[in-house]
């Protein structure tokens, strides 16, 4: 059996969106620091890390918010190491509302082993697995699934470009896992506007759309001062979900960085329930729908 560790966090203020709820990239904020802890607590602390000369980097997260956590809030991340391959390894966690035992975001990351002199994959040491695992490594472990593929855009894909900036280079030198989704909501609140949707008038309808589910995949890292592209367009459209998927990449070269797959819901603000994609919204948008 996995160490579980659990560690819990009081959502601050400055941590929040304008709906009050705590912003989608805290909760990947949140998941890093409950992973580094576990790993301090197995161990395997970042000083160990360095002494090894081998560290972690993230490959893909799949995150799904089950209910918004906001101002004040505080919440016990649990996480758990799921598997030990050759050079992967998959962490989950589970947000639960303290005094409840209600699941707020639950979340799986899949992160590689680096050598860190030379940047290459390594391979994960029996002695790092026995840490997590120290009444015996399981003979099996859950299956995998792939990461999904997108439909490819439609002939009205929207395109932004951005230049990396200071705060969004982590102790890695390269933009942090939660800094992309702070780049595609900047993306998604561009698309909007741009078919004549902005927030503003949403919310003058009464209606938002809230993320139910992020699946990023990191590619290659970002670097300070890169000139990235993030194109995006939306497909897989029902009654009141869509999948907005965004393709960012690195401009002077073409280089893929990361991939995100964005799962909106359609929400009535004053019942707070999903309410049907009205025909008219559809319709300003279908240049940049699959449907």
């Amino acid at each position: 059996m996995s160490l579980t560790f659990t560690r819990e966090f009081r959502v601050r203020h400055y941590e929040c969106d304008a709906f009050g709820h705590l912003n989608n990239a805290n909760y990947l904020r949140y998941m890093q620091e409950a992973a580094f802890d576990a790993s301090a607590a197995a161990g395997y602390d970042p000083e160990r890390y360095s002494e090894i000369g081998h560290h972690w980097l993230i490959r893909e997260t799949d995150i799904e918010y089950l209910k918004p956590l906001k101002f004040g809030d505080r919440v016990n991340v649990k996480t758990w190491v799921i598997d030990f391959h050759n050079i992967h390894s998959r962490r989950a966690y589970e947000f639960i509302v303290l005094g409840s035992d209600e699941i707020a975001a639950k979340a799986v990351t899949d992160w590689v082993y680096i050598n860190s002199d030379n940047g290459r994959l390594a391979k994960i040491p029996m002695e790092l697995k026995v840490a997590f695992f120290p009444e015996g490594i399981p003979n099996e472990y859950p299956l995998r699934n792939p990461f999904p593929s997108a439909p490819p855009p439609p002939e009205g894909v929207f395109e932004m470009n951005l230049r990396v900036a200071w705060q969004d280079i982590d102790s890695a030198q390269h933009v942090n896992n939660a800094v992309y989704l702070n780049y595609i909501d900047e993306c998604g609140m561009q698309v909007i506007a741009a078919h004549g949707w902005p927030v503003s008038r949403m919310l003058d309808e009464g209606f938002a759309i809230l993320i139910r589910r992020h699946q990023i995949q990191y590619r290659h890292p970002a670097k300070l001062e890169d000139e990235l592209r993030i194109t995006t367009w939306a497909s897989d459209i029902r009654r009141s979900t869509a999948t907005r998927h965004y393709k960012i990449e690195r401009k002077d070269d073409n280089q893929q960085i990361a991939f995100v797959h964005s799962k909106g819901v359609y929400v009535n603000l004053e019942s707070g329930r999903p309410a049907r994609f009205p025909e008219t919204f559809l319709a300003d948008f279908a240049p940049n729908l699959i449907l």
